[in-house]
Order: C-alpha cells, then sequence, then structure tokens
C-alpha cells in the first residue's frame, strides 16, 4: 500500500470529510462543478440561479455573502467577508480566474452591482466600502486599495503610525484599463475611463477620460483631447 493511500485509510471520519471537500472544491469536472453548486447554495446568505463557480475558489464566511442570477466565478478566485461586513454581487456579474475580494475588516463592504465585469489578477478591498456601479468594466491585474498609511514621524515604525482610509466608489458604466491602481481617495465618477497603468490618487468626475501616474483628465468622452 502507498504511503498516501495507507494515510487516506487511517484517518477519522471527520478528517475524510474534509478531504473529499477538498477534492470537490478543486476538481475541474462538470460533476463537481454541480456539487459545488449545490453547496453554496446551502450555505451563502442568498446565491441566484445559474451560478458557475469555478475550482479552487475560496469563500470565507459564505453567510455574509449574496450572490445574484447568472454570476460566474473564475478558478482560483478569493471572497472573504470578515466578520460583520457583507459582500454582494449583483447579476449577470463575471469574476475572472484570481480575482480577490476583501473586505479587510468588519466595518468594510464590497457592493457589485449588475452585468459588471472584473478581470484576472484584480485585487479589490472595501475597508470602509467598495461601491462599484452596474456596466463597469475592469481589465487585468488592477489594484484597488482605500487606505494610505501615514509616514510623517521617522522615529516611529510605520505600521503604528496609522493611516488614511476612505470609502471608495466607481460610478456605472466605467472601464478601468489593464494595471490601473486605485487609492483611498480615487472615486470614478459614472461613465469614466482610466487608461492603463494609471494610478488614481483623487476624485476623477464623470464621463472623464484620465490617464497617468498621478491620473489626469485629458478629455471629457465625446469631446477632442484638450
Amino acid at each position: 500500500m502507498s504511503f498516501f493511500t495507507e494515510a487516506f485509510e487511517n484517518m477519522p471520519e471527520e478528517a475524510k470529510e474534509s478531504f473529499y471537500k477538498t477534492v470537490f472544491m478543486n476538481d475541474t469536472s462538470e460533476y463537481a462543478r454541480l456539487k459545488r453548486q449545490e453547496y453554496y447554495k446551502s450555505v451563502l446568505k442568498h446565491m441566484g440561479e445559474n451560478v458557475r463557480i469555478g475550482a479552487g475558489v475560496k469563500i470565507v464566511n459564505p453567510e455574509l455573502i449574496s450572490i445574484g442570477d447568472n454570476v460566474i466565478i473564475g478558478d482560483n478566485t478569493t471572497i472573504i467577508a470578515r466578520a460583520g461586513s457583507e459582500i454582494t454581487i449583483g447579476n449577470h456579474v463575471r469574476l475572472q480566474h484570481r480575482v480577490y475580494l476583501d473586505t479587510e475588516r468588519k466595518t468594510g463592504y464590497i457592493h457589485i452591482g449588475d452585468e459588471v465585469y472584473i478581470g484576472t489578477g484584480t485585487t479589490l478591498f472595501g475597508h470602509v466600502g467598495l461601491e462599484i456601479g452596474e456596466y463597469t468594466l475592469m481589465a487585468q491585474n488592477i489594484t484597488l486599495t482605500p487606505y494610505s498609511h501615514i509616514f510623517d514621524d521617522p522615529d516611529n515604525v510605520i505600521i503604528k503610525q496609522g493611516g488614511h482610509c476612505e470609502k471608495v466608489t466607481i460610478g456605472r458604466d466605467c472601464y478601468i484599463g489593464m494595471g490601473v491602481c486605485i487609492m483611498y481617495s480615487g472615486n470614478i465618477g459614472e461613465g469614466s475611463v482610466i487608461g492603463a497603468g494609471s494610478t488614481v490618487v483623487k476624485s476623477i468626475p464623470p464621463y472623464s477620460v484620465a490617464v497617468g501616474c498621478p491620473a489626469k483628465v485629458i478629455k471629457k468622452r465625446g469631446q477632442a483631447k484638450k
């Protein structure tokens, strides 16, 4: 008998259940996908119809998470609702592979509107609130961190100096390009476009096109470039 087969044979029953869960959560077969769907229907705060949850997905505190109809959650996505916080994902939302959502603290929350697309490798925190409006598109490898460390005192380690933190809102029908970084004061108005690789450190007015580090408005949608 091989080492791991023997180890499995000697497992206590509760450990075997954990083993089976791990297998089903990570298997890519259609049968495993349907079993994941059945399991999450029983533990999430709300789960709509026709939700597809990929392999390797990690959901922490599912009782605090609501998912609408026709949602796709890609492989190896992580969704964490800290105790006291909530995450709401609307209808027809698509989270691509390796998306990371985290409320970070009990005062936080994340609300994602209907028809939102979030690209591969995107990381979004909701320390004191993150709201993403419907029909917004977020490309790959975007980072949104609504917290900025204070570092004024060189005689004190930065980690003990606290920081600035605000709710962040991304409006309806925005397009956030690949590799964009959005900071704690980076609200983005409805209908705005943020160019790839930009860093948003202050609010962007509605229907603006902004690019650069820091991001600056170069024109309004429908108008010629300044």
